[in-house]
């Protein structure tokens, strides 16, 4: 258990540049404080203990922010940032070393009582106000983009991006002895990319078949600090 809660503590002194000590952690993380409160909840849900736990565990929320079904199993390391309106179901299964931001939610999309909650396998960060919904794996050293919908598996090493989910393959492939993937403004446009090549494609064919073309498009481009949005003219 010592061990549980200093590697707890390391965990959001290596991830959180804003953590100034481990007095500052112990203090004043709700999402640490969290975490080790549904320790003794999962511990009383597996024995039996279920009112008790499922009582614990709203009272923590009512504190923190942070829902965490007692019946979860959550791994070692696992670091949730800001903590407010984290939402973690009964059947969710975290790995280790996992980062969820705050907004999260880990969610079922069945009635039936059994598996119905995603699982995160090791070193998984899901970014601030994603969704995961339903019963299925998200690979390892995985990066959930943020406000994401994600209702299908995703492949280990992958990045997602976009409601619904789209899921895009790392060109560097992370591994566990790399920090933690916590570079939120190196998401791909998978929108923007799908719409740059179809009008690439379109001028081509137009100029291969001589005709002029039927849109001018302006390239966006910066004005004090602000993207202008794509003109097109038919």
């Amino acid at each position: 258990m010592l061990s549980a809660i200093r590697q707890d503590i390391h965990s959001v002194l290596e991830r959180d540049p804003a953590a100034r000590s481990t007095l500052d952690v112990l203090l004043c993380y709700p999402g640490l404080h969290a975490l080790w409160a549904h320790r003794i909840a999962h511990w009383l849900w597996l024995h039996n203990l279920r009112l008790a736990a499922r009582v614990l565990s709203f009272a923590v929320h009512s504190v923190t922010g942070v829902d965490i079904h007692p019946g979860a199993t959550i791994g070692r390391g696992l670091f949730i940032d800001h903590g407010t309106a984290v939402v973690i179901g009964e059947t969710a299964e975290i790995g280790a070393d996992v980062t969820i931001y705050q907004g999260v939610t880990l969610g079922g999309t069945s009635l039936h009582k059994g598996k119905r909650h995603p699982t995160l396998e090791d070193r998984v960060v899901v970014g601030a106000g994603a969704k995961v919904l339903g019963a299925f794996t998200v690979g390892h050293d995985s990066r959930i983009g943020a406000n994401a919908v994600v209702v299908k598996p995703v492949p280990p090493n992958t990045v997602v991006v976009g409601v619904p989910g789209e899921i895009v393959q790392r060109h560097q492939q992370h591994s566990a002895s790399d920090a933690p993937d916590l570079e939120h403004g190196e998401l791909p446009d998978v929108l923007g990319d799908a719409v740059l090549a179809l009008n690439a494609r379109l001028q081509a064919l137009e100029s291969k078949l001589g005709v002029s073309p039927s849109f001018a498009a302006q390239q966006p481009t910066v004005s004090e600090g602000v993207w202008t949005v794509l003109d097109y003219s038919i």
